[in-house]
C-alpha cells in the first residue's frame, strides 16, 4: 500500500500555500509519517525568492490524486530471463502459485510473458524431435535440466542444429538415422555411440551413467563431440530434454497488454473489461517491470492520502480530490464545500495565514522548527498580512512572525521590503500572468465568480497595459463561463486596490462597496485583503 501523505495547498499557489504545505509535511515527518509536499501550480517571483532565499527544494508538481496503478497492492513477482529453461519456469510458477511471469532483458526491461498456456501449448506441440535445435537450447540448459555432468566438449563446440534421437538400434543400422549435428540419447551402447560420433552428432547424453570410458572419450575429444552423463533413465532423460528449451522460445512477445505505473485506474479498468488475461504486467517509464495485477487489484480501496492547507474549496484544490482520502485540512479561510467520507481533523481559525496556525501547532507538540523551515513560515505570514498591515492580521500573526524571525536569523523590516520588491513588479509581465498569479474561483448563490490579486509597488504600470488586462479578462470570463471577474491589483505601500472587473454582474461591484465606478474599475483606498474585504461584500450582495 503506498502510505504516503501530500500535503498541497490551492492552485495557483502563493508563498503562503507554498509554505505552510512545505512546513506541514515536515512536522508530520518529524511526528512519524510519510508526508511529502505538494504544488499544484507554477510557483510567482515572490515565492521563488523566498525557496531560494532559505535554500530550500522547489515542492513536487501534482497535477491529481486520481487513483493510480502505482496506489494498488501489486503482485511482486520474480522476472525471468529468456535464457532459463522451461523446467525451471514451471518450478517458479509452481512454488509461487503464479500462472504468468515476466520476462526482461539484461536492464529488466520487459521483453516478454510466458503464461502456464504459452508452456503447456509450446510442450504439447512439440511432436517433431527438432525443437531444441529450432529454439537454439544453450548446452547449459542441457546439463542443468537433466542435472547431467559435461565430460567432454564446451559451449565452443555446441552446434547442434538437428534432432534429438533415442539410440537403440546396432552400428549398422545407424547410418540411415544419424546427421551432422544430432543429439543422441543413449544406455550402455558403447559401439553404437562410436559410431553415432563418428556420423557427426555433436551431443551424445549417457543416461544410468557414472563413468565414460577412455576410448569413447578419446573418440568423442578426436571429433569434437560433446559428451556429458546423467544419471536419469533413458525414458526420463528423452521425457525431460525438450523441458530445456529456452522460456524466450514459448513467450509472448506481441500483442503484450501492459500497463504504465502512473496509468489510471479508470483506465486500466476499462482495458480489463475487453480483455480475458489472469493478469496483467506494470511497467516504469524505462518498461522496467514492477509488479502484476488482476482484476482483484483494481477494485481495492487504496487511495491517495491528502492533507490540505490554505484552502477548502473544491475549485482551488488538486484534480481527483473525489478519489483520494482526506485526512486533514489545516485553512484560515471561509469554509468550502469539500466534503469527506468520515470525521477528519480540521483546524480552521480567523488569523491571517495558514503558517500562523502551522508554526503553533510545532509549538503545541514542543517542536523547535529548523532555521529554514521558520524562515519559511515567517516569510508566509509577512506575505499574507502585508507585513501586518492586512486586516486579515491578528496578534497571533504578528507575536508568531517575530517567534519565527528570530529562529531563522532575519530583520523583518529589512527581509519583509526585499521579499515584497522581488515578488511585486508587474513589469514584463502579460495579462495572464497578472490575473492568473494568484487566481481563486467561488461560487455564491449559483453565480461563479473569478477572482485575483497581484501585489505591486508600482501601481501605475498597470494602466500602462490597462486595455489589454481588460481584453484578456472578457475573453477569459467567457471561456470559463464566468459571471463576473475582478483583478485586485494591491498597492503594498499605499494600502490600497486598484480593482479590475468584467462580466454579466460587473453592475453589482459598485453596488457592493457602495461606490461610484468607472466603466470597468474603481480604485478602493484601504482595500487590500480579498478574503475579509471583498469576497464578504460580493458574497453578501449576491447572497
Amino acid at each position: 500500500m503506498n502510505k504516503k501523505i501530500y500535503v498541497i495547498g490551492h492552485k495557483n499557489p502563493d508563498t503562503d500555500s507554498i509554505c505552510s504545505a512545505i512546513a506541514y509535511a515536515e512536522l508530520k515527518r518529524k511526528l512519524g509519517y510519510d508526508a511529502i509536499p505538494g504544488r499544484l501550480g507554477e510557483l510567482n517571483h515572490e515565492t521563488e525568492f523566498v525557496l531560494k532565499y532559505f535554500e530550500v527544494i522547489l515542492p513536487e508538481l501534482i497535477e491529481t490524486v486520481k487513483k493510480q496503478v502505482s496506489d494498488l497492492n501489486m503482485d511482486v513477482v520474480p522476472s525471468l530471463s529468456p535464457e532459463i529453461p522451461v523446467k525451471t519456469t514451471w518450478n517458479i510458477m509452481k512454488k509461487t502459485n503464479l500462472k504468468s511471469l515476466p520476462v526482461v532483458d539484461e536492464h529488466e526491461r520487459l521483453i516478454g510473458v510466458v503464461t502456464l498456456s504459452d508452456i503447456t501449448e509450446k510442450y504439447m506441440d512439440a511432436v517433431d524431435n527438432n525443437i531444441i535445435a529450432a529454439s537454439k537450447t544453450p548446452l547449459q540448459n542441457l546439463a542443468d535440466t537433466l542435472n547431467a555432468k559435461i565430460i567432454s566438449g564446451g559451449q565452443s563446440n555446441y552446434d547442434t542444429t538437428g534432432k534429438v534421437l533415442i539410440l537403440a538400434a546396432e552400428p549398422s543400422q545407424l547410418d540411415a538415422f544419424i546427421e551432422k549435428g544430432d543429439i543422441v540419447i543413449a544406455g550402455n551402447r558403447q559401439d553404437s555411440v562410436m559410431r553415432s560420433i563418428e556420423l557427426g552428432a555433436n551431443c551424445v547424453i549417457l543416461t544410468c551413467c557414472h563413468e565414460v570410458e577412455l576410448p569413447l572419450l578419446e573418440k568423442a575429444q578426436k571429433h569434437g563431440c560433446i559428451l556429458m552423463t546423467t544419471q536419469a533413465d533413458t525414458f526420463t532423460t528423452a521425457r525431460l530434454i525438450n523441458q530445456s528449451i529456452p522460456i524466450g522460445y514459448v513467450m509472448t512477445t506481441s500483442n503484450i497488454i501492459k500497463f504504465d505505473i502512473d496509468d489510471f485506474v479508470d483506465d486500466v479498468k476499462e482495458t480489463m473489461m475487453t480483455t480475458r488475461f489472469r493478469s496483467y504486467p506494470v511497467v516504469d517509464h524505462s518498461n522496467q517491470v514492477k509488479g502484476f495485477i488482476s482484476r482483484y487489484h483494481v477494485i481495492s480501496q487504496n487511495k491517495k492520502k491528502v492533507i490540505l492547507v490554505d484552502h477548502n474549496e473544491l475549485s482551488q484544490t488538486v484534480q481527483g480530490i473525489e478519489e483520494a482520502e482526506i485526512l486533514e485540512i489545516i485553512d484560515h479561510h471561509r469554509l468550502g464545500d469539500i466534503q469527506t467520507g468520515k470525521p477528519i481533523f480540521f483546524k480552521n481559525e480567523p488569523v491571517g495565514c495558514t503558517s500562523t496556525l502551522v508554526a503553533n501547532m510545532y509549538f503545541d507538540a514542543g517542536i523547535r522548527p529548523s532555521k529554514k523551515i521558520a524562515g519559511l513560515m515567517c516569510s508566509a505570514i509577512l506575505s499574507d498580512t502585508l507585513r501586518f498591515k492586512s486586516p486579515t492580521c491578528t496578534y497571533l500573526d504578528s507575536v508568531t512572525a517575530e517567534k519565527l524571525a528570530e529562529i531563522a536569523g532575519i530583520d523583518l523590516d529589512s527581509y519583509a521590503m526585499e521579499m515584497f520588491k522581488a515578488g511585486s513588479t508587474l513589469k514584463g509581465k502579460t495579462p495572464r500572468e497578472i490575473l492568473c498569479k494568484d487566481f481563486k474561483e467561488f461560487e455564491f448563490n449559483k453565480n461563479k465568480i473569478g477572482m485575483g490579486q497581484v501585489y505591486s509597488i508600482d501601481i501605475e504600470s498597470v494602466e500602462e497595459i490597462r486595455d489589454a488586462i481588460l481584453s484578456f479578462m472578457s475573453s477569459y470570463c467567457n471561456d470559463g463561463s464566468y459571471d463576473l471577474i475582478l483583478l485586485l491589483v494591491t498597492d503594498i505601500l499605499n494600502q490600497g486596490s486598484e480593482v479590475f472587473f468584467v462580466g454579466d454582474l460587473k453592475e453589482i461591484v459598485g453596488k457592493a462597496f457602495d461606490v461610484q465606478t468607472k466603466e470597468n474599475s474603481v480604485y478602493l483606498p484601504g482595500v487590500v485583503s480579498r478574503k475579509k474585504q471583498v469576497i464578504p461584500f460580493i458574497a453578501n450582495f449576491l447572497e
